[in-house]
């Protein structure tokens, strides 16, 4: 059973940091490139980062370059996104995706994405 499995949300301070990881199992996570979008109320789900599935590549939307990082793990078959000086904002159900063809430039468009977590809310109080 395929699966991604979103953890590490919760309730920060504007200013705060936040490290959400990405559990994979039931593909081989290292075939996948992985994508963060995020969902806040009333909007649509956008993307946030991308990794490529070697994890040369990574990319950003320009609201958080420069405070979030993307990273793998192979090992552990997890993905992690990290985000500093968090703003309101940021507020949003975070997703994780993985692509078994990797999108490269078309990291944003949900389609490319062949498997979806759960999602993990994210808070950021001001």
């Amino acid at each position: 059973e395929v699966q991604l499995q979103a953890s590490g949300g919760g309730l920060v301070q504007a200013g705060g940091s936040l490290r959400l990881s990405c559990a994979a199992s039931g593909f081989n996570f290292d075939d996948y490139a992985i994508g963060w979008f995020r969902q806040a109320p009333g909007k649509e789900r956008e993307g946030v980062s991308y990794i490529s599935s070697s994890g040369d590549s990574t990319f950003y939307a320009d609201s958080v370059k420069g405070r979030f990082t993307i990273s793998r793990h192979s090992a552990k078959n997890t993905a992690y996104l990290q985000m500093n000086s968090l703003k309101p904002e940021d507020t949003a159900v975070y997703y994780c995706a993985a692509a078994g063809r990797d999108p490269k430039w078309l990291w944003m468009a949900k389609a490319e994405y062949n498997y979806w977590g759960q999602g993990t809310q994210v808070t950021v109080s001001s």
